[in-house]
């Protein structure tokens, strides 16, 4: 079982910068791919970027590469997203997700991208970029 709570939302303008980041609890956490997802007003959830358990492989959506950094740390059982270079198309509630990676590739193994493929979500964080 994985708790995850996210921080780090708010308000920022066009341009700008914010820093997200997922706090887990619960054992095992350096097994679990972690991946941060959103959903904007009126639209789906859809991945954003997403790491994989052994920390030797990452996704990006297209729309966030070179923008976005995502970056884990297991000792203290976090993931942060850093997003930079912020439009008003992020706009969105920001959600941290877990589940299990694929172990057995040891570090070949990629990232879950797929919302359906996470088993814990966090509560979700508010993203709003305005010009």
């Amino acid at each position: 079982q994985v708790q995850l709570v996210e921080s780090g939302g708010g308000s920022v303008q066009v341009g700008g910068s914010l820093s997200l980041s997922c706090a887990a609890s619960g054992s095992a956490f350096s097994s679990f791919d972690v991946g941060w997802f959103r959903q904007g007003p009126g639209k789906g959830r859809h991945v954003v970027a997403a790491v994989s358990w052994s920390d030797s492989s990452v996704y990006y959506t297209d729309s966030v590469k070179g923008r976005f950094t995502i970056s884990r740390d297991n000792a203290k059982n976090t993931v942060n997203l850093q997003m930079n270079s912020l439009q008003e198309a992020d706009t969105a509630v920001y959600y941290c997700a877990a589940t299990l990676g694929d172990t057995s590739l040891g570090d070949t193994a990629l990232p879950h991208a797929v919302d359906l493929e996470y088993d814990y979500w966090g509560q979700g964080t508010q993203v709003t970029v305005s010009s």
